[in-house]
């Protein structure tokens, strides 16, 4: 047998194919509509079909493509970063009792959801890792807590084709999601008889947000946000830089994701500048190298999969998958909707808690759009699925992925 030619990948030429097949995934979409239908996400679309390429030469042993991820992890560094920044917790008081009710549904279910998952993997023979990577990683956290998480159990648990599991079973979740998100919630309203605010002709109330939470924080008569943005970044730069530090010291007592210090810095900075009000971290800035981090992130993450290496996972995932969509649904019906009062805001939070839940916050509110337009909005579970879906719920599932991955 024949030694495998390599081509090595350097960390510069990685981040230039990530954006090259970013692109490549924006032309392939708009050219086939069910993929804009299910909102599939464009690193998806475009790092697929780079990553079977690559995985075929591979698995057919033509060549091998190593990556340097040395800049991948530090935009996975700078993406969990600014999801600390956004951690407030005024914002959880602000949003009352429901927004801190629906918080804690959400962490309960992700405890269920790995659950299941390791219980599941366990039954099928295979190390339990494979079910969190199947659980709360892929379903709760979506593509990047998935691109994260698939790495990490690589390296510190050994679990093969980690990385390809978990980015296969995150999109999986969206695309189910937003097949049943919006059906299911259509059939409590007529299960139940709920009242709607179109059948009642109510006026839809208008969405306060208290001011000092606004994240509009940039003047719209600036010709440019490249303040903000400078601003954004040396904020991002050196909670990263302390978050370093603190990840070192917590490693000597526990193995954590590299990113959790910056994290847990980042929210730290955040909510000083909430409770003080000396200063804000929020704005186009922020969200600017948020999305940037984010796609190249993820795009590098699956351009390097090895789906070669998911074959004999198949028939498992699908399993684990499945029960999970159960799950949800099961829980959707007797927590989102039953326990908050049968409401139509329990209806809207049942659209949008399946949508992030298997998949993206993105998906929860394509589903409570769609109910939306047909029986009339729900601003209050519009803002609490968002605050929740967006970030709070990341940092906490970061969290616990990690000490139930220790087990």
């Amino acid at each position: 047998m024949t030694d495998m030619t390599v081509v090595n990948i350097s960390a510069i030429q990685a981040v230039a194919l990530a954006s090259v097949t970013y692109y490549f995934g924006v032309w392939v979409r708009r050219r086939v509509n069910i993929l804009e239908r299910f909102s599939i996400p464009t690193p998806v679309v475009g790092g697929m079909l780079v990553a079977f390429v690559l995985s075929a030469l591979e698995g057919f042993g033509i060549c091998a493509f190593k990556f340097d991820t040395s800049l991948q992890t530090l935009l996975m560094l700078a993406f969990f970063t600014t999801i600390g920044l956004v951690a407030s917790l005024k914002v959880v008081f602000e949003g009352g009792k429901l927004l801190v009710g629906f918080l804690i549904a959400v962490t309960i279910l992700c405890v269920l959801q790995n659950l299941m998952g390791m219980g599941l993997a366990d039954w099928l023979g295979l190390d339990f890792h494979y079910g969190l990577l199947a659980g709360s990683v892929s379903m709760m956290g979506g593509l990047g807590t998935a691109a994260a998480f698939g790495p990490y159990f690589e390296q510190t648990y050994h679990i093969v084709g980690g990385t390809a599991a978990a980015i296969t079973a995150a999109t999986f979740g969206m695309v189910i999601a937003l097949i049943i998100g919006a059906p299911f919630s259509q059939w409590l309203i007529r299960r139940y008889k709920v009242q709607t605010p179109k059948a009642v002709g109510r006026p839809e109330p208008e969405l306060k947000i208290p001011e000092d939470i606004d994240t509009a924080v940039v003047d719209d008569t600036s010709p440019t946000y490249t303040p903000e943005l400078l601003k954004a970044g040396t904020i991002v730069a050196v909670c990263m830089a302390f978050g370093t530090i603190l990840s070192m010291f917590m490693g000597q007592f526990i193995t954590l994701p590299a990113y959790i210090g910056s994290m847990i810095v980042a929210a730290i900075v955040r909510n000083i500048g909430d409770f003080s009000g000396k200063y804000t971290v929020e704005g186009k800035g922020l969200n600017t190298i948020a999305e940037m981090s984010l796609v190249l992130f993820v795009t590098m993450a699956i351009n390097g999969l090895k789906l070669h290496e998911l074959v004999h996972l198949a028939v498992p995932l699908m399993i684990i998958l499945a029960a999970q969509t159960v799950l949800m649904l099961v829980f959707a019906w007797g927590v989102f909707f039953m326990l908050f009062g049968k409401t139509y805001d329990a209806v809207m939070l049942c659209a949008g808690g399946i949508g992030f839940s298997m998949g993206a916050t993105a998906n929860g509110l394509a589903n409570m759009q769609a109910i939306a337009e047909k029986y009339g909005s729900s601003p209050k579970a519009w803002l609490i699925v968002s605050l929740v879906g967006a970030f709070l719920i990341d940092l906490i599932n970061a969290l616990m992925i990690t000490w139930m991955a220790t087990w």
